[in-house]
């Protein structure tokens, strides 16, 4: 091969090499995400915060709500009322808000922190519950007034603790109770729970001798423990009101769970888990 045959070939190489580094070292042009809209769920997520109390029966209607509405998804917080109302105030994010009472949805609505005008949608009664073995032999309201009954009790800030008081106070009114017997049934509570699934707890437990719960908590822990009717005289209807929270992430959603609830199939699972109808 001559000379100028090899120098033309080498010269060709040379080209081709730098071509090819230019090109490889050509910078990939960035993509700006910052204008991309973010991926979202066709229906979204729905959040409700409900008193303890509802555990049971909102866990099933939430598994329902999904099915009827797909690609949504209903995630809970479960607590006292007063601890939720508590936790809305101070900012945090529901778009429905079911209490076990009107006094702590009236505290929400008070801070301008409701929506629309809230629905009652349930009711619930009191009872007293005791370990299956019963070992303080409580077979009579009158009882709790004994000596030395360790008795577990909510707080009466949580609507349970306050509507147990409210029956104390009806039964000490009653003569075959007599006027000293809220008195001595209190000085035997032994401990004030922040929510009443706490209080059914320490009893099934046996952590206490008694305890003052909601007929549905009572319903829940049937295998657990004992049942004392609180006599309709008595006794307390709870009313749970529910609302749209302002500011909801979700409001049109909120509204077809309020809805919802309020549907007879959904009534229908609520009196399964021993609430009564809304009126």
């Amino acid at each position: 091969m001559d000379l100028n045959r090899v120098n033309e070939m080498r010269r060709l190489f040379f080209i081709l090499a730098f071509a090819l580094t230019t090109a490889c070292a050509t910078p990939t042009p960035r993509v700006d995400l910052s204008n991309t809209p973010p991926t979202s769920n066709p229906r979204g997520a729905l959040t409700v915060y409900a008193a303890a109390s509802l555990t049971g029966a909102f866990t099933e209607l939430g598994a329902a709500f999904e099915r009827a509405h797909p690609g949504t998804r209903v995630e809970f917080n479960f607590a006292g009322s007063q601890e939720l109302v508590t936790q809305l105030a101070q900012g945090a994010h529901a778009d429905v808000f079911a209490s076990a009472d009107l006094k702590n949805m009236d505290a929400l609505q008070k801070q301008a922190l409701v929506a629309d005008t809230p629905q009652v949608f349930a009711r619930n009664k009191l009872v007293v519950i005791t370990p299956q073995d019963n070992p303080a032999g409580i077979h009579a309201l009158q009882d709790l007034a004994k000596p030395g009954i360790k008795l577990v009790v909510a707080n009466q800030s949580v609507p349970v603790g306050n509507y147990t008081l409210q029956v104390l106070a009806k039964l000490a009114a009653d003569a075959n109770y007599g006027a000293g017997f809220q008195d001595a049934v209190l000085q035997n509570v032994v401990s004030q729970e922040n929510n009443v699934k706490q209080v059914a707890s320490k009893i099934s437990l046996g952590e206490g001798d008694a305890g003052v719960v909601y007929s549905t908590d009572a319903q829940t822990a049937a295998d657990r423990v004992r049942i004392l009717d609180v006599p309709d005289a008595f006794n307390v209807l709870a009313l749970y009101p529910l609302a749209t929270v302002k500011g909801a992430g979700n409001p049109s959603l909120a509204h077809e769970w309020i809805a919802f609830v309020l549907s007879p199939p959904s009534q229908a699972v609520l009196n399964k888990y021993g609430f009564l109808p809304p009126g």
